[in-house]
């Protein structure tokens, strides 16, 4: 019997009430035509309503065009549990899903991802749920918002506070999927699933057991189906006996703004010749600041924004491969990629599945991870999933919590103030016009990472701007270097809202990170390394 079905056939399977599971990560691996299907059916019948949707990563793109949008209908949609939401410029509309949030039509939650993966192992092993110390002392604490990103989502707590063997943890109820809608590349006769042409495994896997062990149903998207048995079963990614249907796109989209780009999914290598270097300015000084805390041999993380060009500095100063990039989509090694491609690599050594390239993340078993930041207050906490007035610009948490629960060593990234005009070269940077808003402030919107937590945990966290490095030295903020050009008082202490102390050996940034050559990078050989 045929698993082959049309998407219309697929979207009549989905009943009203039903928890789907939706395998995406922001602009990859979405199965947007699966998802366009359903959201047609509804307009058309007023079916199915008052679904569930849970999302590891982002379903869709940045903007909200495709992924989560096409159920973002009230009646529809009844709650969301996602790691990450689509996010964008403020000159483009409010996609649909934040304007639900936003007017508390869907009750919404921003778990981290890491722990979302968890939560679909748990509820394929029929375990009752996770028990972790990811979270705790951020948003996802109940203590603070709980996940929640609205009122409706607070009426209904997705995570509580537990005792266990002495400690405090946080309890996660495992949540069972009724239909898992997950994408590949490639299903034969059977539907046996391979991912050649996609640019990550995702968690596709545990979001098809998870289903299939509860007694839902598994809905595949691939690009092509080939005749039975002509698939090699060690790139067989999910096999047969965990699909029930598979739906046809010929169409299929790479990512929402690749048709195909054999790099993209590991098929070439490309001559290193072919990575442009990040443009000449600010952001191009604060990551060739951070790509000084690296080390040879480090297995680093990268998150989005000025961290990501990070691999690019070390191109260009000829460094490429002294360092092994992981990224939270699960590619090891390589050239991390930028734009809709973020979260691949080109010329990577290896592409893990997301759920445990997350537990290698939360279990601290990386070097260091260079991310960015929104705000830093007074504890050097910081906020990278929720700003302002305008909340669809940021997209939530990600795997930002995970990472950094027992990360050994952060550096944050991020522009002093939000808006000033900067200009850099000649070995100094000037700042032409003050920004519009401070960014070192007494109370985070949103706390991601917690500073208080980190000193207990014995964290070493640096914070890089164009203009200083602060670093969290015994709960205080302490400015260690201050770029050539700038003054302390003026430039620094002033535009903080927080005091910063000053270091006694306070020393001046490299002014080679001010001039536009290459600045001779020399990393040094990191240690060896046992225990925990």
């Amino acid at each position: 019997m045929s698993k082959l079905i049309e998407p219309e056939q697929a979207a009549a399977l989905v009943r009203d009430g039903d928890i789907v599971s939706i395998s995406s990560s922001s602009g990859l691996g979405c199965p947007d035509k699966v998802l366009e299907a359903i959201g047609a059916r509804f307009e058309r019948e007023g079916a199915p309503r008052n679904l569930t949707a849970l999302s590891p990563i982002a379903a869709g793109d940045m903007y909200g065009i495709r992924g989560i949008d096409h159920l973002a209908r009230p009646g529809l949609l009844r709650r969301i549990l996602a790691g990450s939401y689509p996010s964008g410029p403020s000159s483009l509309p409010m996609p649909a899903i934040w304007r639900m949030i936003e007017g508390d039509t869907v009750a919404a939650y921003n778990i981290p991802s890491g722990i979302l993966f968890d939560m679909h192992r748990d509820a394929a092993a029929r375990r009752p749920g996770v028990l972790t110390q990811v979270g705790m002392g951020t948003f996802a604490d109940p203590a603070q918002q709980g996940c929640a990103m609205n009122a409706s989502a607070a009426a209904q707590p997705v995570v509580r506070k537990e005792r266990f063997d002495g400690r405090d943890w946080l309890y996660f109820p495992a949540v069972v999927p009724q239909v898992a809608i997950i994408r590949a590349t490639t299903a034969d006769e059977r539907g046996n699933l391979t991912y050649e042409h996609e640019g990550a495994l995702l968690g596709g896997l545990e979001q098809a057991l998870a289903a299939r062990n509860n007694g839902g149903i598994v809905i595949a998207q691939v690009k092509r189906q080939v005749l039975d048995g002509t698939l090699r079963p060690h790139d067989v990614r999910v096999p047969c006996n965990l699909v029930d249907y598979v739906v046809l796109d010929p169409g299929q989209m790479q990512t929402t703004q690749t048709l195909y780009d054999p790099a993209i999914s590991g098929e070439i290598f490309q001559p290193l010749a072919h990575f442009a270097p990040q443009p000449w300015g600010a952001e191009k000084v604060i990551a060739r600041r951070a790509a000084l805390e690296l080390r040879a041999g480090h297995a680093a993380n990268l998150g989005f924004g000025i961290s990501a060009n990070v691999p690019r500095i070390l191109l260009e100063e000829g460094l490429h491969g002294a360092v092994t990039w992981v990224i939270e989509q699960g590619a090891v090694g390589g050239m991390p990629l930028l734009g809709f491609a973020f979260g691949c690599s080109a010329n990577a050594d290896a592409i893990m599945p997301s759920p445990q390239q997350f537990s290698y993340f939360q279990g601290g078993g990386f070097d260091i991870a260079l991310l960015s930041f929104l705000q830093v207050d007074g504890n050097g906490s910081v906020n990278v999933s929720k700003l302002g007035a305008k909340p669809y610009l940021t997209a939530g948490c990600g795997g930002f919590v995970d990472i950094t629960a027992h990360a050994r060593r952060i550096v944050f990234s991020g522009f002093f103030t939000a808006g000033a005009r900067l200009e850099v070269g000649g070995g100094r940077l000037r700042i032409v016009q003050e920004g519009r808003t401070r960014k070192f402030v007494r109370s985070a919107e949103h706390i991601t990472f917690s500073g208080l937590l980190g000193r207990e945990r014995g964290q070493q966290v640096c914070y890089v701007t164009e203009r200083c490095v602060v670093v969290l030295r015994d709960g205080a903020l302490v400015v260690t270097e201050i770029a050539p050009g700038v003054d302390l008082q003026r430039d620094v202490l002033d535009q903080a809202e927080v005091p910063l102390q000053v270091a006694d050996d306070l020393r001046p940034m490299d002014a080679a990170l001010f001039m536009e050559q290459p600045m001779g990078l020399v990393l040094q050989t990191a240690g060896v390394r046992r225990g925990g």
